[in-house]
This record gives structure tokens, C-alpha cells and sequence, in this order.
């Protein structure tokens, strides 16, 4: 008796950019190998939203903001009108509770939706993820954690992949294609303005004699419809 498809957790990534010597670079951090969720993988900042992002309205949108803030330490935010171009803020703590005590507010506009992945069904976890894109306030250099992360970098997308492939990183399928479809802009504005709309991505893992496949939707806008499996694998429910 096949198992019942487990319910996919809304979540919230964020392609925080910004334009190093040689092109574009997105931040992105090295996750824990503790973690059960692709640990020791090379990810953009994300996470679940949770409760009290959707108090604030636009659930997803907070949550990229505060899982960028909670895992980058760059903040995303404005006093009044003005966008916050530094800060001296403590990660630690509740976010929401720290945006009122120094009376921000979460930038939403300055977010750019990239991406809509949801997790196949014969997946043990599974995500609703939004992936999202924004330029890094210039005197934001931006660090991890050391809990969850556990290394932080600048690095231009095309690299990332190039360096997965040379068995340097780890990367999931969706950073991966993420990354690869970042790379085909040469600056942040450009990535911001021409990223195109987004279609939603459900992955359907094949096999065949030649090896594992994944076939996404080619409107999704990521050069085409069935890709090689590479990048690390998720377990499938039951084996």
C-alpha cells in the first residue's frame, strides 16, 4: 500500500545579490552537516515561514527577509522612508519583536519573486518554497551564523556549479538550476529586471538506462524540460 504524499511546508529562499569585480555574485552559506534537511549543502538563506510572518502580511516575502536576516545577518528593512544601509543589530531573538523595538519595517518592494519549487510527492519532507531576489545593501557584508551555516561566501552562480561539478561543493537539484539560471545575467539589476515570470516547478524524478532524470516544465524558464539528475538526492519515501 503506496504511503500518503507527506503535506509540502511553505518556505522562503532568498538569492540575496550583488556585483563583485568580476560579475555577479549571490551570498550563499554552507549548511551544517547535523542538519537533516540537505546538510553540508551549498543553499541560499532560507527556511519555514512561520506564524508570525503572516501577521505581517505578505508571509513568504517576510520570511525570505528574516531567514536572510537570521542566517546572513544582512537586513532588509527601511525606517520610514529610508532603506536601512547598515546596522549593529543582534540576530539573536525575535525578529518581529526586534523590527518593532527599533521601529522598521521588512522591505517587501525590494524583493523580486525568481522561483516556485515544490518538493516531488514520494519525498519524505517536502517544501512549498518561493525563492525570491534582492539586491544586498552595499555596506551589508553579510556572515553566517555558525549554527546552521556553517561557512558564508560571495561567489558569481556560474562558479558555484563549477565547482559542485568538480566535487568541491554539494548542491539540490533546485540550487543547482537556481544558480544556473542566475548566471545568465552579468549584474544585479539585470538578474532583477529580465529574471521573467514564474511558473511553477513540481520535479518528477525518472529512471531510465542511461541513468536518474528530472523533468521540469519548460515554461519554468530554465533552458529546458528534462535534466540529468546531478546534485545530492533526497530519499525517497520507502527506501
Amino acid at each position: 500500500m503506496p504511503s500518503e504524499a507527506a503535506t509540502p511546508r511553505p518556505a522562503s529562499t532568498i538569492l540575496l545579490l550583488r556585483d563583485g569585480t568580476a560579475g555577479l555574485e549571490v551570498f550563499m552559506v554552507v549548511r551544517n552537516q547535523a542538519i537533516d534537511f540537505a546538510g553540508g549543502a551549498l543553499v541560499f538563506p532560507g527556511g519555514r515561514v512561520e506564524e508570525a510572518d503572516a501577521r505581517l502580511g505578505e508571509a513568504f516575502r517576510i520570511a525570505a527577509i528574516r531567514e536572510a536576516f537570521e542566517e546572513s545577518g544582512i537586513l532588509l528593512a527601511r525606517r520610514g522612508d529610508a532603506l536601512l544601509a547598515e546596522h549593529s543589530l543582534p540576530r539573536e531573538g525575535d525578529f518581529h519583536a526586534l523590527l518593532t523595538e527599533h521601529e522598521l519595517e521588512p522591505a517587501i518592494d525590494t524583493l523580486v519573486h525568481f522561483a516556485h519549487w515544490i518538493t516531488p510527492e514520494d519525498m519524505p519532507k517536502r517544501f512549498d518554497t518561493h525563492f525570491f531576489a534582492a539586491h544586498a545593501p552595499a555596506q551589508q557584508i553579510g556572515s553566517h551564523d555558525g549554527g546552521e551555516a556553517v561557512e558564508s561566501l560571495w561567489i558569481q552562480p556560474g562558479r558555484a556549479v563549477e565547482e559542485a561539478d568538480a566535487g568541491q561543493r554539494t548542491l539540490v537539484f533546485a540550487t543547482r538550476l537556481n544558480l544556473l539560471k542566475l548566471a545568465r545575467f552579468e549584474t544585479a539589476a539585470q538578474a532583477l529586471a529580465e529574471c521573467g515570470p514564474v511558473v511553477t516547478v513540481r520535479p518528477e524524478p525518472f529512471n531510465d538506462e542511461n541513468g536518474r532524470w528530472i523533468r521540469i516544465p519548460e515554461e519554468a524558464g530554465y533552458g529546458g524540460t528534462v535534466f540529468k539528475g546531478v546534485g545530492r538526492p533526497m530519499k525517497p519515501i520507502g527506501d
